[in-house]
């Protein structure tokens, strides 16, 4: 082994050495298959991402009375888990009556218990998840919208790092300065200059921004890579009993946080229905609608694909803002996604994963070669017995007749 290259004693060809470590073996055959239905997924769940996380800042905007929220931003998320946790159980329902004969029962109380002790680790993103969800509110309340637009695109590169750090997953030159050009896309759409004197909860926006961006950015970031761990680790376990475990877990730390205000306001702020109008009912849903998108993006795509459609998705939002609000449609917004559209097309494209790519199959290549060896060996060992029988010589007992004579 040579600089950290293996050679193949039988095609001499180089590898990589050692494998990228794998996420599960499941995951691993998935990713080995990636048909044309699989490309069609991802291309619905980008469109459809697109649009319910456009819509998102228009239903906030609409939900707003005189500036402010009157209903709690606790309470909304606690339904948004609550429609979430409906959707799948309905949807294991469903699975479970169309399972084939001899699979193993998805309704069944060891298969739960089973499920539930192996995704246990889906309780962290939903913690992080019931903070980010308060964050956004708090963010969009107190802070300039461009301010918490351009405090965001620093997820990009935090995910990425978290990606390398948590998945090990391998980026290439190509691909890192795609994110780079990601990142510039998204600020020079919403590049815009604070008016002098602004504030976020009386501090000073440069003090603010320090603070929140640290939780806004970070938070956020580490919920969504391990989700995509923990939903890929047991890739082989229902996604829909993997969302109820999710979705659980977050219905509790939301209601958790009902009772927290509950104690710090009193009993008056329990209803959680106060407040609420038809645009919130049509949020909750959205939010929900997304949730259940990402549990797809985080199982069966990965999280750079979503953070690229939910940034397309700025396309949807400026449209939807120009044709309710009459917002203009700024050269900034035109240059901006010229950029994202740039930057999606180089990191996805075949040369930049071409590094990748080798990297992830070397595990399989290497025990390809292992097979290829030992058949080789075996072949050996058989080629000399065969050899040593037909060149066994009859020794002079041998030549001795049984009976005496």
């Amino acid at each position: 082994m040579t600089n950290g290259m293996v050679e193949c004693s039988v095609c001499r060809s180089k590898l990589v050495y050692p494998p990228t470590k794998a996420i599960s073996k499941a995951y691993d055959r998935h990713r080995s298959k990636v048909s044309s239905k699989q490309r069609f997924l991802n291309v619905l769940l980008v469109v459809g991402d697109c649009m319910l996380v456009g819509l998102q800042p228009i239903l906030v905007f609409m939900s707003k009375v005189d500036g402010s929220f009157k209903f709690s931003p606790v309470s909304v998320n606690f339904l948004t888990e609550i429609a979430k946790v409906l959707f799948a159980i309905v949807m294991l329902l469903i699975q479970a009556r169309h399972q084939k004969v001899g699979e193993k029962p998805l309704l069944s109380v060891s298969t739960f218990m089973q499920a539930a002790r192996s995704n246990v680790l889906l309780a962290v993103p939903a913690f992080l998840y019931a903070i980010n969800n308060y964050l956004k509110f708090t963010m969009q309340l107190y802070f300039n919208p461009a301010t918490v637009k351009m405090l965001s695109n620093l997820k990009v590169l935090v995910i990425a790092i978290l990606l390398r750090m948590i998945m090990k997953r391998r980026f290439s030159i190509i691909q890192w300065e795609a994110l780079a050009l990601l990142l510039i896309g998204i600020s020079i759409n919403q590049m815009r200059s604070l008016p002098e004197g602004s504030s976020a909860l009386g501090l000073p926006v440069a003090t603010g921004a320090y603070i929140y961006t640290c939780i806004f950015v970070t938070v956020p970031s580490l919920a969504s890579v391990y989700n995509e761990y923990a939903l890929k680790s047991q890739y082989d376990t229902s996604i829909y009993l993997q969302n109820l475990f999710l979705y659980g877990y977050g219905a509790i730390f939301n209601f958790l946080g009902i009772l927290g205000t509950v104690i710090y306001k009193g009993p008056d702020s329990f209803n959680i229905l106060e407040g609420h109008s038809k645009a919130t009912m049509l949020l909750i849903l959205n939010n929900a609608a997304q949730g259940i998108l990402s549990s797809f993006f985080f199982k069966y795509a990965d999280t750079i694909l979503k953070k690229y459609s939910s940034t397309v998705a700025t396309i949807f939002t400026g449209i939807g803002s120009a044709a309710l609000f009459g917002h203009t449609l700024t050269v900034n917004f035109i240059l901006g996604i010229s950029v994202v559209f740039i930057s999606m097309h180089q990191f996805f494209s075949p040369l930049s994963k071409v590094k990748d790519e080798q990297e992830n199959g070397v595990l399989e290549q290497i025990e390809l070669q292992k097979d290829h060896r030992s058949k080789d060996s075996s072949f050996i060992n058989m080629a000399a017995g065969a050899n040593e029988e037909a060149s066994h010589r009859v020794g002079p007992d041998e030549r001795e007749p049984l009976l005496p004579r």
